[in-house]
């Protein structure tokens, strides 16, 4: 429920009232004693969903911008008169004039944007180098990244170039600035002693999570921008949807800047271009739900309501071909893995297999110890394939068994220049 207060301009009080007696909304008036340029202060309740065409309706009769209209969100409300204009506006969708106001505060101040955004990349960047997903969460909790996507995609819908500029220059800015800092950070880490020696990043799991990207991770990215457009649409959850959409951007960004640090340009590369599908991802999501959702500019003869289509469909067009075009990038590593996986399961299958054929009895295949490199395998590159073997007390073990493990995992595979190493283990099996 909202409380509207108005002051009605000079000469318009009774288009004003008759406006909403017309449309069934009880209200008060009280004399305005002010400056003189308007007659009265006008306040009724009315519901959310409501707001908007009655505020349309009163511009028609002489409410304009330059007269004070305030919307406040009110706690209760008692009054079985209200129950006729509830089922009348039953929605939950907010007004446009709240919507442009939810969304300017949710861009903070250039300094305190900046100041959070580098406090929140420091904490991520430390949490991928301990490998600690709590921490990694912990430093979203700080991240500003919510308010300027759902401020670039509101200024979009309706036809505000100011909150477009303000909402695209401050997440390209943002990110740029995440990636610098995490470069800054990790360059002046990695000689120190608060890290391992010879530390490789890539091992990280952390960080080798954010260097694979595959097509899941636009879910992350889809699934944030939509629930920040519902959360500032219904005004719940803001806070902890800002949390998601910040682990979509964040994190891969400090993950290139430790790419750029350590030198490593495929990290730098994989978690960039994580980083720019993210960003599109949550704009694109965030845009068609403002547009579905109805949120247009004010019906006004100085816009061009055609014009403002075709710029949302511009828009639109625009990031979805960016999306496109990095997605390849996505769709080879996803195909990648698929293969990887399907090659990789297939070797272990046939060493299994093999072992539990009647030679080898006592011979038990118990996994593999190395990861299998699907690069190496397609260009025919030497690889090698370290393989855990269980010997039972008394078994045989022929001296030639990496060889014929080698030749019936090239035979099945296809793999030409396979190594295959045997790592013994003893084993005791009870009767």
């Amino acid at each position: 429920m909202r409380l509207v207060q108005v002051l009605i301009p000079n000469g318009t009080r009774e288009s004003v009232l008759t406006a909403l007696d017309e449309e069934g909304i009880d209200y008060a008036v009280w004399e305005e004693t002010g400056r003189g340029d308007f007659e009265a202060l006008l306040s009724f309740p009315i519901p959310e969903s409501g707001v908007e065409p009655v505020l349309e309706k009163l511009e028609t009769v002489g409410i304009r911008e330059d007269a004070y209209t305030i919307v406040l969100a009110t706690e209760t409300v008692v009054s079985e008169r209200l129950t006729k204009l509830q089922k009348r506006y039953d929605g939950l969708r907010i007004s446009r004039e709240e919507l442009v106001a939810r969304a300017e505060d949710l861009a903070p101040a250039r300094s305190t944007y900046i100041a959070f955004l580098v406090l929140s990349t420091i904490i991520a960047t430390a949490g991928l180098l301990q490998d600690s997903a709590a921490t990694i969460i912990g430093a979203m909790v700080v991240a500003p990244l919510m308010g300027p996507a759902i401020t670039a995609s509101v200024g979009t819908v309706l036809g505000d170039e100011r909150l477009v500029s303000r909402g695209v220059a401050f997440q390209i800015f943002g990110l740029a600035l995440a990636v610098a800092v995490g470069a800054v950070m990790g360059w002046l880490l990695k000689d120190t002693f608060l890290l391992p020696p010879e530390l490789d990043i890539r091992t990280i799991p952390q960080v080798a999570e954010r260097t694979s990207p595959t097509f899941l991770s636009l879910f992350l990215a889809l699934g944030s921008g939509i629930a920040g457009a519902i959360s500032v649409m219904r005004n719940a959850g803001s806070a902890l949807v800002g949390v998601a959409i910040a682990v979509a951007l964040i994190p891969p960004a400090a993950t290139a800047g430790l790419g750029l640090a350590w030198g490593y340009e495929t990290v730098a590369i994989a978690a960039g271009t994580l980083v720019l599908v993210n960003l599109l991802a949550i704009n694109l999501s965030a845009l068609v739900l403002f547009y579905l959702a109805g949120y247009r500019p004010v019906e006004d003869p100085t816009y061009d309501q055609q014009s403002i289509r075709r710029n949302v469909l511009k828009r639109l067009g625009g990031i979805i071909a960016g999306m496109l075009l990095l997605s390849a990038v996505l769709g080879a590593v996803t195909v990648g893995e698929f293969l990887t996986s399907n090659v990789d399961l297939e070797l272990q299958n046939e060493a299994q297999a093999m072992l539990d054929e009647p030679g080898y009895e006592g011979l038990n295949f118990e996994g593999t110890t190395t990861e299998f490199d699907f690069v190496r395998y397609v260009t025919n590159e030497n690889y090698e394939m370290e393989i855990l073997v269980g010997v039972e007390e008394g078994a045989t073990v022929p001296p030639d068994l990496a060889q014929q493990l080698d030749d019936r995992l090239s035979e099945a595979t296809g793999a030409e220049n396979l190594t295959v190493r045997i790592v013994f283990l003893d084993e005791q099996v009870s009767d």
